[in-house]
């Protein structure tokens, strides 16, 4: 497991956006190599809060990517179930996951695996805590009505298959959810401490995220940086590869 401790939001997004760039490169993708999630909330795929509008008009747009290969989950689709096992099969049929890239609720939820989840769930319908809820509540004017209670998302065990975990945690307000996942033990009702025993993690964080880790583990995981700041430096080209 690697945590890498930058100084603030914006280096640590930097070094995340480097390491996600090289990996893609290194993994050369083609026609046949690709695959991208994204997260829903059950609202229409053209609603301005949607998570399909937010990965066309932040991410998507901006690249060279054939609309075929982006597969996100039909909050909407008319039997749910079905919606989610395909999913995980579209997965299965593609080679797996090969880079997970994902963040952290204050309470330690990745994607809307929220406490209490199983660490061995598959994509499903998930019922959103309260915390949840309030959090999203900002997208929806404040009101509390319009935010979704229900989502479709990967599960954790959906997760723990992919062959890299990327998690960003930034921010004091999730300084706690860091420390459960580093400095405690694998535990249900922190579902981000069940990448501990994930092969290749690695957890990216700024230094307001480190407020509730012992001294000594940051001191450790600082000293690794000159480690880690070799996955990003050389930033590999496409056109050199």
């Amino acid at each position: 497991m690697r945590l890498v401790i930058l100084e603030d939001y914006d280096q640590a997004s930097e070094w995340a956006a480097k390491y996600i760039c090289n990996r893609i490169i290194q993994f050369k993708p083609s026609q046949g190599r690709y695959f991208t999630l994204g997260l829903p909330t059950g609202l229409p795929r053209n609603h301005p809060e949607s998570y399909h509008s937010y990965m066309w008009n932040n991410f998507f747009k901006h690249i060279d990517i054939d609309p075929n290969n982006a597969h996100i989950l039909d909050g909407n689709a008319p039997d749910l179930q079905a919606e989610c096992d395909a999913f995980e099969k579209k997965i299965e049929e593609a080679g797996g996951i090969d880079l997970f890239v994902g963040g952290i609720g204050p309470d330690g939820h990745i994607a809307f695996n929220e406490p209490g989840s199983s660490l061995s769930s598959r994509t499903r319908l998930k019922t959103l805590a309260m915390d949840t809820i309030l959090a999203n509540a900002k997208y929806f004017d404040g009101d509390l009505s319009k935010v979704p209670t229900m989502a479709l998302t990967v599960g954790v065990g959906t997760v723990m298959d992919a062959r890299e975990v990327m998690i960003l945690i930034t921010g004091a307000h999730k300084a706690f959810a860091l420390y459960k996942a580093i400095e405690e033990g694998v535990n249900h009702m922190w579902t981000v401490s069940a990448f501990q025993q994930h092969p290749r993690t690695i957890f990216v964080c700024d230094e307001d995220a480190t407020l509730e880790l012992r001294v000594k583990t940051v001191k450790y995981f600082k000293g690794l940086m000159h480690v880690h700041n070799k996955l990003v430096d050389p930033l590999y080209s496409m056109k050199e590869n």
